[in-house]
């Protein structure tokens, strides 16, 4: 489904942390959205996620206005930084989490978790506990655990930024694999360029509770605000034009 935002604001005290930020997100898109650490990225998701509140605004799915749904009804699943997986329970009940709660038939969930598990790599680690688990494999469990429900729209707050850089790299192409084919409809936060880059089919740029939006990825690699300019320049200083640069 679709993701739209009308100038919505928020602030905390006298800090304006998002100032009347609007986007518009098609079906089966993922929007990468590039920003420094405390810009007002994760304050944004929670806001299209109902953890907080906007003060002014409004967040539509799918052309339903859900800025007043409580979390549990809005049908978009809050991926974190971190797995928070349950600790006591396997990798495959910690995927089958959501699917219980929603009192799924256990044919259902036995099929569900076990075709994502497949899809996630997971293979014959159906019986290990979160401590059993690498960080990639956690990761891994904890996009299961979001995937499974068939949410509308998925937000992901720098999920991978706590990975070794191999790991990292993996989870990225694996999020664009399982992106397209779920159809998933997601809103991607990073500070990473080189990951905003990988991951997104559209971006934007969000600076001092502002966020601009781009109508290609030409225009974001071209605009000197995204940064991919210096980065290049950077790069092919210290490597010598050698074509080695990330972006």
């Amino acid at each position: 489904m679709s993701l739209e935002l009308r100038e919505v604001s928020k602030a905390f005290g006298d800090h304006r942390v998002l100032d009347r930020v609007s986007l518009t997100l098609a079906k089966s898109r993922t929007l990468a959205i590039l920003g420094r650490s405390g810009c007002g990225k994760t304050t944004l998701l929670k806001v299209v996620a109902g953890i907080e509140s906007a003060d002014a605004g409004r967040v539509l799915r799918d052309g339903q206005d859900i800025t007043d749904l409580a979390i549990r009804r809005r049908d978009v699943v809050y991926l974190y930084q971190e797995t928070l997986l349950f600790p006591h329970l396997s990798v495959f009940e910690n995927v089958a989490f959501g699917l219980r709660l929603r009192d799924v038939a256990e044919t259902e969930v036995q099929e569900r978790v076990r075709q994502l598990l497949e899809r996630l790599e997971l293979r014959g680690l159906e019986g290990r506990m979160p401590r059993e688990l690498s960080g990639g494999q956690r990761q891994r469990v904890s996009f299961g655990r979001a995937l499974v429900v068939n949410p509308s729209v998925l937000l992901l707050d720098e999920p991978f930024s706590s990975l070794d850089v191999e790991t990292r790299a993996n989870m990225q192409a694996l999020f664009e694999r399982v992106a397209a084919e779920y159809a998933i409809t997601a809103v991607f936060v990073t500070h990473d360029l080189k990951e905003a880059l990988i991951v997104g089919d559209e971006w934007a740029h969000l600076r001092d509770g502002r966020l601009k939006p781009y109508a290609s990825r030409q225009a974001f690699v071209d605009d000197p605000e995204s940064g991919v300019a210096a980065e290049r320049e950077f790069w092919e200083t210290v490597g010598g034009g050698r074509g080695d640069q990330p972006v």
